[in-house]
């Protein structure tokens, strides 16, 4: 209570700016991040409805084959372009860091245009000889242009995130979501009328769908596009200002980009492969055990739609938090701040774990009637599969997030050894369940919880050695975990006697989640889990401070 009146009566926070700024920039693009998730999982409604469970199947398969392209071209490029732009703006380095731009964005016309050429044209082949589903070329086809629009806009992304500004990733985020979700049903509905006839009508559906992916993509780049115009100036005035006393060439630029970029695409691709690998085996194995395309394809389906939507969401505020620290550690290791570069990691995984705890807890106890509230689904198979690997988003938010943290103190290479042994043990995990157990579906969420499992692991031992780093365990994972398992009896009770009472399952579980929302808040500060101090880092954190005060629980 003395250090929060101290705060308010006038002298100087304890909680320094440099220590605290990305979490603040972490959470603008964390809640962004949410939203964007939500519109998904609201769009995908009637798009399911639209096309089926089966087109649903196309449509996952299609962005299987299109997230290993990507990641091939460009999804490493925002990371590589903040880290480059940080590192050299801390230096004062500014026409170095534009020449980092500059280069980059000439590599993602490049790659993103001889990526996009190979996915439209190969198609078919692609469709065949990795998912056996020679429908998903239709809705493939219409993806290919998004990879270079995405690479040029990843460009714009990673330098507003090397200046340390998440919002125009934030904002870019929510207009291509937007875009996305309201083209993307009206050209289902269209695609699917106009082919009501062929027996390709679910995989022309999908098309739909990924029509709406790449419309959106266009929107977001026009916006950063025009960002970026406004911000020119405040460019020029730093390139008058460069203290830089080496000037690189764009020789060297390429070649520090190629060393940076490489590390990370190889580490993306290992690490967003598995969901390829696991629709190719889950394929192969059942059409073995005699299910057909369609029955296949709905499995698919609910498991890249459903489960990992849901799941998703709250793993999106780790990812968010992630680009945000890389930058920072950057920026904080140039410095010579090795204590501040602890701080920071400690707060962000704390942070995340307070999230992703009890959201796991939470999903898990009321799966069945949040896919009913979300995707009008009673059966069992989405529910069952939902409780099993809910804990799925307490290992996935703790491998992104260290993931950025190795990446950030230029150990690119660990995450990609981390995520090939993970892999491996992934492969044989998922297909000894299907072939041997005859698991199904569940081996796919089985072998999702082991791989973000063991990533984790291996990423908290590294660093742990390389930073000298120990993580407090009781306030970061056991408080939350305690706080949650008795948060999540709670809903569950809320939500049987409120749906007894009126049997109104929307309202009950949207009146259940509220509550236990207000629960675990108020356990965590019963047992001292946040200080007054980490509060205040937090987004809003002086306002809930005030709250928290009146309220007597700081």
């Amino acid at each position: 209570m003395e250090s929060y009146n101290g705060i308010y009566q006038g002298t100087k926070p304890r909680v320094e700016n440099k220590s605290s700024n990305f979490l603040v920039q972490g959470s603008i693009l964390a809640a962004a991040s949410i939203l964007v998730r939500i519109i998904g999982v609201v769009y995908r409604i009637p798009l399911t409805y639209l096309i089926g469970d089966e087109g649903m199947g196309y449509y996952g398969y299609a962005f299987n084959i299109y997230n290993i392209a990507l990641i091939l071209s460009s999804y490493s490029l925002p990371l590589a372009v903040s880290k480059l732009v940080a590192s050299r703006d801390a230096k004062k380095q500014y026409k170095n860091s534009y020449l980092v731009f500059l280069c980059a964005l000439g590599f993602a016309i490049a790659t993103g245009t001889a990526f996009s050429l190979l996915l439209y044209f190969g198609a078919d082949f692609f469709a065949v000889i990795i998912s056996k589903q020679p429908a998903v070329a239709i809705p493939l086809r219409v993806l290919a242009p998004t990879i270079l629009v995405f690479a040029i806009m990843g460009v714009l992304r990673g330098f507003f995130q090397g200046k340390k500004t998440m919002l125009p990733t934030s904002i870019s985020q929510v207009i291509e979501q937007l875009v996305n979700a309201v083209v993307s049903i009206a050209a289902a509905y269209f695609l699917v009328k106009n082919h009501s006839a062929s027996d390709k009508m679910a995989a022309y559906g999908a098309a739909g769908g990924t029509l709406g992916t790449l419309i959106g993509a266009i929107a977001s780049l026009i916006f950063l596009a025009f960002i970026f115009s406004l911000y020119k100036p405040i460019v020029d005035k730093q390139l008058r200002k460069d203290k830089g006393a080496l000037q690189e060439t764009v020789p060297d630029i390429l070649k520090v980009f190629g060393f940076t970029v490489l590390p990370v695409i190889l580490s993306q691709t290992v690490y967003n492969i598995s969901s390829l690998i696991d629709g190719s085996v889950f394929s192969y194995v059942l059409a073995g055990k005699g299910l057909v395309d369609t029955q296949r394809s709905a499995l698919w389906g609910i498991y890249s739609n459903k489960y990992n939507i849901l799941v998703n969401v709250p793993i999106s505020i780790a990812s968010a938090m992630a680009v945000a620290i890389v930058p920072s550690i950057v920026a904080s290791r140039e410095e010579g701040s090795h204590l501040l570069v602890k701080e920071k990691i400690n707060d962000s995984i704390k942070f995340n774990m307070l999230i992703a705890i009890p959201s796991a807890f939470g999903i898990g106890a009321l799966a069945s009637p949040i896919l009913k509230l979300i995707f009008g689904d009673g059966s069992e198979l989405p529910a069952r599969m939902l409780t099993l690997g809910s804990i799925a988003i307490i290992f996935y938010a703790l491998s992104t997030l260290t993931n950025a943290v190795l990446q950030g103190i230029n150990k690119m290479h660990l995450p990609v050894i981390h995520s090939v042994i993970a892999l491996a043990v992934h492969i044989i995990v998922l297909y000894v369940l299907l072939e041997v157990f005859n698991m199904g579906a569940y081996a796919l969420v089985v072998s999702n919880v082991v791989f973000a499992l063991i990533v984790s692991i291996l990423n908290w031992i590294s660093v742990a050695r390389l930073l000298n780093y120990k993580q407090e365990i009781k306030k970061t994972f056991l408080i939350p975990a305690g706080c949650s398992v008795f948060m999540a009896g709670v809903a569950y009770l809320v939500y049987w006697l409120v749906y007894n009472a009126i049997h109104s399952n929307a309202i009950s579980t949207l009146l259940a989640i509220i509550i236990a929302m207000i629960v675990y808040a108020v356990l965590l500060l019963l047992f001292k889990d946040v200080t007054e101090t980490e509060l205040i880092k937090m987004p809003m954190g002086r306002t809930l401070a005030r709250i928290a005060v009146k309220f007597h629980l700081l």
